[in-house]
């Protein structure tokens, strides 16, 4: 009888061994079915050696009672997931379950029914109908889904099919995507992107591990660079994952990615349907999907031969996984790499400090583009002192910004106000009472937002109608919006230029690829002069007519007591200013601010990136902050204050005693109520020779919990809520 050890993506259940059936021929990476009890549940075969085993006899063992038709997962992922559980202080089954992400994709072969329009109209037109035939125009999806896109009843669309204006398509669920072609547009490169290419292009042919900080200015044509390794990755017959960190970002890219390659690549990301998702896995399995672009989960995904890994804009904190597992795509994205002997490009034009230290010590190589493509000259950049230039009462823009978006609108150019904070005010109030309207699940104002008419949560999605009267004294028409938000800022630009066209971009306006699509759409067409958004229009957009770009409040980012807090308020200005003067026509940038004398202004201002970046460094290095030293936050919830705090403070009483690691807390976290539970954080910053990781998993392992309570390790931290 054959023994082997398996992973079952249970986090509460060990490694356990079966025997394996006569006639099954199964192998370390092989998906399958094993008997639990009276369920049967996924496993992966693991190499025994590489798990802590069990002393049960093998005559007790049961047997697996299947393997599923999918291909065994790798062992340099295999080795990935070990990594990442390690690393990040989690479960390896809560792991290695990202990998096997789609169910349905582990079924095998399969077609499914799909509906699409006829063009034919229903006997009778209802409200619910006309709105469903409107929403479904150009979709093709399973009833279900249909019903998602469409907002009605999947009563709704039964009978239109029944009165024939949906017909049924049968689909095969795996069909192969448009073939890529490396040789099918002509690239115009300047002298430094062919010269960046080159070095890339010979790293993929060397099939080594090779990790690159590609480091260009905005508007050098990063992305043209990379795409010339990819291309050389499809001559050799090899995959690529590209990592973006917004949803919003894809259609822009899909577009440059099309008129480079002569087809889209596959997507992954959270909105794809389960059909697109089970289609997507597959085809990556097989080695079929040449190109994959996606969110940080991609990472996971089982490639049959992978060749190249880019991660875009990464300095970007959405890369980090805040739940769940924590971890940070852009490391993960390198020990990828590292295991599958390949190289990665790290791509910004404001790196992370970390990715920066990295290319100092000369672990990461460093690649420069330090000019904008086809002669395009950076913006000049000016700060506006908000204590001088005060804008005029109840409004939140200085005159002189007002008045270059006047002068851009006289000439035909677009301008961008950037304000990262949605909805129309971040705090409403009662004027009678001094009632506030807080969120009933987190220790969060709720958000005002006028298009919608909701005050919403930002943190969990609580929402409720705006109310006529206030809730606590009854008064009517006394609620007052206190501070901007993104709509708050469109409304005063209708207000003071109503001539001027004007767009919301947030991730409630941008939620779709779809939606970003027609958003571009309507940017290149010129039928907005104004757009108003938040951190999703700071990166990846490319407008040449659009020449001012005005940031409204320089100093929110600032705010609160993150250590990254300069370091994320200089990438995220520094970003959005680079939309300005992408063209022919020069830029101009206007930062408004109450502090243009601090350090990360002020490094704005001159266009000194590198003097920024030097006193950060140090400041980072006195802190024995990372990349110089190692944090760690421990979180504690439970719906019940109480039994939150207990839990929190009888972690604090048997902290270890570990030479080089400080250990704080616990206390409240600054978001004491999030979901509906009740948190508590300890942290701790350790140097780089302490092994963190061991020293979390015997301390938190010691000690047992109630049922309500949740523990969760967050290395490397990035929020601190």
């Amino acid at each position: 009888m054959n023994r082997v050890r398996c992973l079952v993506l249970n986090a509460a259940l060990g490694p356990l061994d079966y025997t394996v059936p006569v006639g099954m021929s199964v192998e370390p990476g092989s998906v399958v079915e094993c008997p639990l009890g009276p369920r049967t549940v996924i496993g992966i075969v693991w190499e025994a050696e590489r798990l802590p085993g069990t002393d049960v006899p093998a005559e007790k063992l049961r047997p697996l009672r299947g393997i599923l038709p999918v291909p065994p997962l790798s062992a340099p992922l295999r080795r990935l997931i070990e990594w990442t559980a390690d690393y990040y202080v989690a479960s390896l089954s809560s792991v290695a379950r990202m990998a096997l992400s789609s169910g349905g994709a582990l079924k095998g072969p399969a077609s499914i029914t799909e509906y699409r329009l006829t063009g034919g109209l229903p006997e009778r037109m209802t409200p619910q109908r006309q709105a469903a035939m409107e929403a479904l125009e150009s979709e093709q999806a399973t009833i279900r889904e249909l019903a998602g896109i469409a907002g009605v009843s999947e009563g709704v669309l039964r009978g239109l099919v029944n009165q024939g204006v949906l017909e049924p398509v049968e689909v095969d669920c795996d069909r192969p995507y448009d073939e890529a072609r490396p040789e099918f547009a002509e690239i115009d490169l300047s002298q430094d992107q062919g010269e960046a290419a080159a070095v890339f292009c010979n790293a993929v042919r060397a099939k080594k591990f090779a990790p690159f900080l590609l480091d260009g200015v905005t508007g050098s044509g990063k992305t043209e660079t990379y795409f010339e390794p990819v291309a050389e990755a499809l001559r050799m017959g090899r995959q690529v994952l590209v990592l973006l960190p917004e949803i919003a970002l894809t259609e822009n890219f899909l577009q440059r990615f099309e008129e480079r390659f002569g087809a889209s690549p596959v997507l992954w990301h959270s909105s794809l349907k389960s059909t697109e998702r089970r289609r997507a896995w597959r085809n990556v399995a097989s080695g079929d999907a040449q190109v994959v672009v996606g969110a940080r989960s991609a990472l996971f995904l089982p490639f049959h031969d992978l060749g190249l890994i880019v991660v875009d804009e990464a300095h970007e904190t959405s890369f980090k996984q805040e739940d769940g597992v924590r971890y940070n795509a852009r490391d993960v994205a390198v020990m990828r790499a590292h295991f599958e002997s390949l190289p990665v490009l790290l791509a910004s034009a404001t790196p992370a400090l970390e990715s920066l230290q990295m290319a100092e010590s000369g672990i990461y190589t460093k690649v420069e583009l330090p000019s904008r493509f086809g002669g395009a000259e950076l913006p000049s950049i000016d700060t506006v002192d908000l204590t001088q230039e005060k804008p005029p009462t109840g409004m939140w823009l200085a005159q002189r910004l007002v008045d270059g978006i006047e002068d851009r609108l006289a000439r035909g150019e677009q301008s961008l106000l950037f304000l990262n904070r949605r909805g129309y005010a971040p705090l409403t109030l009662c004027r009678n009472c001094g009632f506030r309207f807080q969120c009933p699940n987190c220790s969060a104002w709720l958000v005002e937002h006028r298009f919608t008419r909701r005050l919403a949560c930002h943190h969990c999605g609580h929402e409720t109608p705006s109310p006529e009267a206030c809730p606590d004294c009854g008064e009517p028409d006394c609620l007052v919006a206190c501070g901007p938000g993104v709509e708050r800022i469109a409304d005063e630009v209708a207000e003071r230029l109503p001539d001027a066209r004007v767009f919301v971009a947030t991730s409630d306006t941008l939620n779709s690829p779809g939606r970003a699509a027609e958003f571009i759409a309507a940017v290149e067409a010129k039928e907005i002069d104004v757009i108003v958004g938040t951190q999703l229009v700071s990166k990846g957009f490319h407008f040449p007519e659009l020449t001012l770009v005005g940031v409204v409040d320089a100093d929110l980012g600032l705010e609160g007591g993150d250590l990254r807090a300069g370091e994320r308020t200089y990438q995220q200005v520094a970003q959005v200013a680079g939309r300005a003067g992408r063209g022919e026509k020069p830029g101009e940038v206007l930062i408004q601010t109450r502090h243009p004398e601090a350090s990360v202004i002020a490094a704005l201002a001159a266009g000194d990136r590198d003097a920024f970046y030097s006193a950060e460094t140090e400041m980072r290095r006195e802190a024995g902050a990372p990349p110089f030293g190692r944090w760690a936050s421990i979180i504690v919830s439970s719906e019940d204050d109480a039994e939150a705090r207990e839990a929190a403070h009888r972690i604090g009483a048997t902290r270890p005693d570990v030479e080089d690691c400080l250990i704080l807390g616990p206390a409240p976290a600054p978001m004491a109520l999030l979901r509906g539970r009740y948190r508590y954080r300890l942290l701790m910053n350790a140097r780089r020779s302490v092994q963190l990781q061991d020293v979390i998993r015997r301390w938190l392992g010691a000690i047992d919990h109630p049922p309500g309570v949740r523990v969760a390790v967050d290395v490397d931290p990035y929020s601190f809520v």
